[in-house]
């Protein structure tokens, strides 16, 4: 996209076309959770990982908070609903796999956010959630400097003390580890995996062709400590082990 989104500061931005990195999220999941139950992508956006998800489940639901793009979404799914992830509007013991990718971070309350996730996942289903890493050397989601929002990664402002953080970027949050797990203290879940991911780097392959790919796999090769700790997102996956 050329031109960002009215809500890119306060949503960020949905993935308007599927490329390799959302396939590589994808193969992720697909390694850690069976898919084939009914799903629930908490925060959908347009629906793009609900549409890949389609070979392997007819459950596929998502909720979204913007009604521009949910309705854009419900070609994608078998179910949309507009609301927040502090109050999902979903029975206990509901879903076999929640998904929130790049979600987390833009929410009201993270804390309620996770433990609404935890109440409506059935017992033994699993949550997969990709958000921002803190120690990752860009802050993707823009700045506000002198009360304007400026689009864009900038350098070095994850590195900052939070008071100097939190003044640049107060619309979104970044996580270290710890911060991370610790939404999940006193919730009926299990740490099946983490790990810290690269971002996609599509458009290096599309430029420089063998090189960008050479360029890109030498990164995903990193992802393992200690220099995993330079990584994009956190991929965290839970399971649930009690109603």
């Amino acid at each position: 996209m050329a031109q960002h989104s009215d809500k890119a500061a306060l949503r960020g931005e949905p993935g308007y076309v599927w490329r390799s990195g959302q396939d590589r999220r994808l193969q992720m999941i697909r390694q850690w959770v069976d898919v084939r139950g009914r799903i629930l992508d908490n925060g959908t956006g347009l629906g793009t990982y609900l549409e890949q998800l389609a070979p392997y489940s007819n459950q596929r639901f998502g909720l979204e908070v913007e009604f521009e793009r949910a309705v854009q979404a419900i070609p994608r799914s078998d179910g949309i609903t507009q609301a927040v992830g502090e109050t999902l509007p979903f029975a206990d013991n509901t879903f076999d796999f929640i998904l929130s990718n790049e979600v987390i971070e833009h929410v009201e309350n993270d804390l309620l956010t996770m433990r609404e996730m935890v109440r409506v996942l059935k017992q033994f289903g699993r949550i997969v959630i990709f958000c921002p890493n803190r120690w990752n050397p860009t802050e993707q989601h823009g700045i506000y400097w002198k009360g304007e929002y400026h689009f864009g990664d900038k350098l070095f402002v994850n590195y900052l003390p939070d008071s100097l953080r939190d003044q640049l970027a107060p619309h979104v949050r970044t996580y270290t580890k710890r911060q991370l797990t610790n939404l999940t203290f006193g919730l009926p879940v299990r740490i099946v995996h983490h790990g810290r991911i690269y971002r996609g780097w599509d458009n290096i392959e599309a430029r420089f062709g063998g090189v960008g790919r050479l360029f890109k796999q030498t990164l995903y090769a990193l992802e393992r400590p200690p220099f995993d700790t330079l990584g994009i997102s956190h991929f965290l996956v839970l399971e649930k082990t009690a109603h």
